[in-house]
């Protein structure tokens, strides 16, 4: 298919894609979107960076009923950071059809999301640890589940995750379809597929190799105390737009960012010891372009949609093979090129050979960039580094800037349901049923979202007419 107006998808769904620039399908989605649409099991080995999410997503939001209120389908992930990722992403596809998705990962309260499942949801989001505990604790309605994505599947089960995965897998019903994504395909991962799938489509996208054939490849050689002092010559003579730094530990990671910090890059970290909402701000300022530098342990390695990345510097070569697959698979997104350099000091070498075996080649060795070739290179560097941030277009802003929440002060208590708030807000002058997007009532509030920049119109009404004879505070609520 060449354009997504090809596959049988309401309108709600193609304006959505419309306006989130999506025109052509990648591979995999090409490939995944019409099985899934027939509501047949999948198991999908596709490198990271193909376009997963959209191609699970896109069927995912067409298939769900808006009228049921309780969730219909179940996306596990990994990690927190991808479930929310995840969560957005379904949410700006559904949007014109007001599709509801909640995210549940650990570290946030639990009576915040066990509130957010009470409200209608058509799809989850979660890690396997905070979505069994919803299970066991009955705030996770699962009789109505169709639908359930194992995504990541492999890193699912490096992270120890397995044991959760399969608790949940025999919670759900047993008459549902199952899709399984994985960029690699360990006979673990297998054997999940044929215990709980039935005869799934199987589809695999080739790459070269384990890696994408847009990234180039190189070692250098370092003793460990001299790595601070290459990474700023190979910065210099790089000069990338947008690069992750990774390092092995958390130590790591504060020392490096620490120097680079006193040495005024513009840089910031991000680790699993730090607090989930400074997580999520230096992963949102990263992609907005506020900071060129991210150092990173593999938490940030696997499923950040960023598709600008320019670099990836491995300071320290990773433990798993595997996490050079992930880690690397950052850059040379959406079919565009990318540069993978790894350090490799004396100690590296049994790894080293591992990686090399488990990718399928050997990575080229490159010299340490001359003294000469930084000297001739600093100037450009100093004028990129010293220039003015330019923040990156996000291809979600263009939908959400037409997008006002406002917030209603009756909800659940004084017996209002959303067909109240449709019906009220559908029959203004100037306003149709398609400029109302997700609702959500609360005991006391709801909060509706208006579409197509018609918020204010609707605010404004809304102070002069009653829902179901009573007249109601509105304000514009927080996005």
């Amino acid at each position: 298919m060449s354009s997504f107006t090809d596959y049988a998808l309401s309108k709600e769904i193609t304006s959505a894609l419309t306006s989130l620039g999506f025109d052509t399908p990648t591979e995999v989605q090409s490939k995944v979107i019409p099985v899934a649409l027939e509501k047949k099991d999948l198991v999908v080995k596709s490198q990271t960076g193909s376009g997963k999410t959209a191609a699970y997503g896109i069927p995912l939001c067409e298939l769900v009923e808006w009228n049921e209120n309780k969730p219909q389908a179940l996306i596990l992930t990994p990690t927190r950071e991808l479930a929310v990722q995840v969560t957005e992403d379904i949410t700006n596809i559904g949007r014109f059809k007001r599709i509801k998705a909640t995210a549940l990962y650990g570290k946030t309260p639990f009576h915040i999301q066990r509130a957010e499942l009470k409200q209608r949801t058509h799809i989850v989001v979660g890690t396997p640890g905070r979505v069994l505990d919803h299970i066991e604790r009955g705030t996770l309605a699962l009789e109505r589940l169709a639908y359930l994505v194992i995504d990541e599947a492999d890193e699912m089960l490096n992270m120890g995750f397995i044991e959760q995965v399969q608790t949940i897998i025999q919670a759900l019903p047993s008459n549902r379809v199952t899709m399984l994504f994985s960029a690699t395909f360990p006979e673990d991962v297998a054997k999940l597929s044929r215990r709980y799938m039935d005869r799934p489509t199987e589809i695999a996208i080739k790459a070269s190799g384990l890696t994408t054939a847009t990234i180039e490849h190189s070692l250098i050689e370092v003793k460990e105390p001299s790595k601070l002092s290459l990474l700023q010559d190979v910065l210099v003579a790089e000069n990338p737009d947008s690069c992750i730094i990774f390092c092995r530990t958390q130590e790591n990671v504060d020392k490096l960012f620490r120097a680079m910090a006193n040495l005024d890059y513009p840089c910031d970290r991000i680790h699993g010891g730090l607090e989930q909402e400074e997580r999520f701000e230096v992963m949102n300022a990263f992609r907005r372009g506020q900071f060129r530098y991210l150092i990173a342990t593999d938490v940030a390695a696997r499923g950040i949609d960023i598709t600008d990345i320019t670099h990836v510097i491995n300071y320290d070569i990773p433990l798993e093979k595997e996490s050079y697959v992930h880690r690397t698979g950052r850059t040379g997104r959406a079919g565009k090129n990318g540069t993978a350099i790894t350090f490799l000091t004396p100690n590296d070498g049994k790894r080293l050979a591992e990686i090399e075996d488990y990718i399928g080649f050997a990575i080229p060795r490159v010299t340490a960039p001359s003294e000469e070739t930084v000297d001739r290179a600093r100037e450009a560097f100093e004028r990129k580094i010293n220039v003015g941030v330019e923040l990156k277009n996000d291809r979600r802003e263009q939908l959400n800037k037409q997008i006002m929440k406002l917030n209603f002060n009756g909800g659940k208590k004084k017996k209002f349901r959303a067909v109240d708030f449709v019906g009220t807000i559908a029959k203004l002058e100037g306003v149709t049923a398609d400029d109302i997007g997700i609702i959500t009532i609360s005991d006391h509030v709801t909060d509706v979202e208006i579409l197509n920049g018609k918020g204010s119109l609707v605010l404004e009404l809304m102070k002069n007419t009653t829902v179901k004879g009573k007249q109601l505070k509105v304000r514009r609520g927080n996005r």
